[in-house]
């Protein structure tokens, strides 16, 4: 690696930014960060990184830029901020669980500037992508994707190609409706334990052993029994998810009916104040209301 190609920029550098840049930083290339959190950038700095005033500040002079962002609505923002300090040819890296049409305008909108755009949404929590075992799913042009397999091969075990802009982001919406559900399902199990009478942590165990296996026991099953709800991916981040979802879907015509129960399930645990803790929180939930 060598000049512009070992530059990286990178907006958003919250759990998923955070573990992207260490995984990153520590094959070798440089980054540079911006985020509207100062304690986030101290992390950055912390890890040997260089932190941005600006996101502008953190795109310029860097082929290649990653976004890590919460929302579509702020990347539509800050991809605003930052395209006329692209060069031509630069790519613009979006790891954003956004909606899938407003991904795609993205694409077109830079595009007609010169500058190619993915949506490489990550499969996995930060933690699996700080340990490389996240996936990738993109969207955009074949070349494109061609032109990240460097970044994409630190930042995961896998990369997937699946169609052009936006298609990345479809793809990412029908992982987290599965990954979601699965969440849902093992903690209403692990509640249904409990009040057999079964030792949560035996049952687990059970669950792990048998046909019922799937890896979201051993991601958050012990978080659920223990209650270390640590974020590693947040629940409210999830719910938003599940109304991207719920909203795609509606539009294309697609009956979700277990999602719509989960977006109950998420907003109840939400509103028990567990919206900044991680999804397996998603377990409180299924807890009674102690105001009966």
């Amino acid at each position: 690696m060598a000049g512009q190609d070992q530059r990286v920029g990178l907006i958003g550098v919250g759990l998923v930014g955070t573990a992207l840049s260490e995984r990153l930083l520590a094959a070798g290339y440089e980054i540079t960060g911006f985020d509207t959190a100062a304690g986030q950038l101290d992390n950055l700095r912390r890890l040997g990184g260089l932190a941005a005033g600006s996101a502008a500040e953190a795109a310029a002079g860097s082929r290649r830029v990653i976004l890590s962002l919460p929302t579509s609505e702020i990347g539509g923002a800050v991809i605003d901020e930052i395209a006329p300090h692209l060069a031509p040819g630069a790519i613009v890296i979006d790891t954003t669980t956004g909606e899938p049409d407003q991904v795609a305008g993205f694409g077109a909108r830079l595009a007609a500037q010169g500058i190619h755009y993915i949506d490489a949404t990550v499969g996995g929590s930060s933690r699996q992508v700080l340990a490389g075992d996240a996936i990738l799913i993109c969207g955009g042009e074949p070349e494109t994707f061609a032109a990240c397999r460097d970044l994409f091969a630190v930042c995961g075990r896998s990369a997937f190609h699946v169609g052009p802009c936006g298609a990345g982001a479809r793809m990412k919406l029908v992982l987290n409706l599965v990954l979601g559900l699965s969440r849902a399902v093992l903690a209403e199990g692990l509640t249904y334990a409990a009040a057999a009478g079964i030792d949560p942590a035996a049952a687990l165990e059970i669950l792990k052993a048998g046909p019922a296996y799937s890896r979201v026991m051993d991601t958050k099953g012990r978080k659920m029994i223990t209650g270390d709800f640590t974020a590693e991916a947040r629940l409210s981040q999830h719910l938003k998810d599940v109304r991207l979802i719920l909203a795609s879907g509606a539009r294309c015509g697609a009956w979700l009916p277990l999602s719509a129960l989960h977006r109950e399930l998420l907003e109840k645990a939400e509103a028990r104040g567990f919206g900044a803790a991680d999804n397996s929180a998603v377990i409180k939930a299924f807890e009674k209301d102690p105001s009966g």
